[in-house]
């Protein structure tokens, strides 16, 4: 009926001792919004105190996903006064709405907590429990690493020169501008303050040991090593959780094919051969550095230079810098593709694992320079 369809929404209530009967009339639905909401707010009060509440659809003329929606909140606030609640004389697309918009209250957030000792502890528990199952993953990757490497060894076959070429195009050959350039930059400023600092004792050309020493055992390999983990430790983690994402690695396993062997060795393998050959061109380009600023700052000639810097370092502190290199490399490349292959099927996700990997990759690159510092001084090497 015509009058029915444009009525605004009421109801009527009919009392059998505890048990209520609510007979809804009239279009139920979001053009009457502001007498839809005053209606239902009354329909939740009339069930109150009752048992038993029938709501009767009836009168509705119409219905929509808000009256749906407001009749549902109604049912749940009588339900929560206790209250057993049940609809009658709903039609298919009347209970298919009423599901669908069923009212959900909101999750209520935990409150602030008060014992600060507890807090700390659940804090530092969490935290732990999150380096462990790192810690874990990392070794178990490791393990899955070596297997396949072992099975590469022993058949030349499964090796793709052409994949890790490819790689390590990108990870050395066109990183090798910034990497020269930053410890340029680098071996220009510790010398120059190693000249400001020493010259207050006479003892400026000792700058040419310190950065002698510096670059080769440290800063060099450091450098690198971090430059390395957020360019290319990102590429990395991105390619593969982009493959991940486009269900790439499940199609390699479904073919028989190990996403280890085909993707993860190729690029570990061409971080471990790329790290120390940047390395080398670090070290090369911050004593560069260190030469021309020496001769500027203190007229110290190149010859002079070379020949102090001959009598101050040792073949040891040259290779301290090299033998840390690949060691870098594995940790750099365990993590990128760890990272990688924990992105699931969105782009936030990516985004997040890319930045997880590396700070991560930073983090275990200080770690572990500083375990060989403490190694090598261990050995007086």
């Amino acid at each position: 009926m015509p009058s029915s369809i444009s009525a605004e929404p009421a109801f009527s209530v009919e009392r059998d001792g505890e048990t209520v009967r609510l007979v809804l009339r009239g279009a139920w639905t979001i053009a009457a919004s502001r007498a839809l909401e005053k209606t239902a707010n009354a329909l939740a009060a009339a069930g109150k105190g009752a048992a038993r509440v029938a709501i009767d659809f009836a009168g509705v003329a119409r219905l929509d996903t808000a009256g749906a929606w407001l009749i549902d909140k109604a049912r749940a606030q009588m339900a929560a006064g206790g209250a057993a609640t049940e609809y009658h004389s709903l039609d298919s697309d009347q209970s298919i709405l009423l599901r669908e918009a069923a009212y959900a209250p909101p999750a209520r957030e935990p409150g602030p907590r008060t014992n600060l000792l507890v807090d700390l502890l659940v804090r530092l528990g969490q935290w732990a429990a999150m380096i462990g199952g790192n810690v874990m993953t990392g070794v178990s990757f490791l393990g899955e690493l070596a297997a396949v490497a072992l099975r590469v060894m022993l058949n030349p076959s499964l090796t793709r020169p052409t994949s890790m070429i490819y790689h390590m195009e990108n990870f050395a050959l066109r990183a090798v501008p910034i990497v020269a350039t930053i410890n340029f930059l680098v071996g220009c400023i510790v010398e120059q303050q190693g000249i400001f600092q020493l010259r207050r004792f006479g003892a400026s050309t000792y700058a040419i040991d310190l950065i002698g020493v510096l670059v080769l055992r440290e800063l060099g390999v450091l450098l690198t090593s971090i430059m390395i983990a957020g360019r290319s430790g990102s590429a990395i983690t991105a390619e593969l959780g982009s493959m991940k994402m486009r269900e790439e690695i499940d199609a390699l396993r479904v073919m028989g094919m190990s996403p280890t062997e085909v993707l993860v060795m190729p690029r570990m393998l061409a971080l471990i051969f790329s790290l120390p050959l940047l390395t080398f061109i670090a070290d090369m380009a911050a004593l560069g550095g260190g030469m021309i600023t020496a001769y500027l700052y203190s007229g110290i000639s190149v010859e002079s230079f070379l020949v102090r810097l001959q009598d101050a370092i040792g073949l040891n502190t040259f290779l301290v810098g090299l033998i840390k290199s690949p060691f870098m490399a594995l940790v750099i490349g365990i993590i990128a593709c760890i990272e990688g292959f924990r992105v699931v099927g969105s782009a936030e996700s990516l985004g997040r694992q890319v930045t997880v990997s590396v700070v991560n990759a930073i983090f275990m690159v200080i770690f572990v320079d500083g375990l060989f510092a403490i190694f090598f001084a261990g050995i007086h090497y």
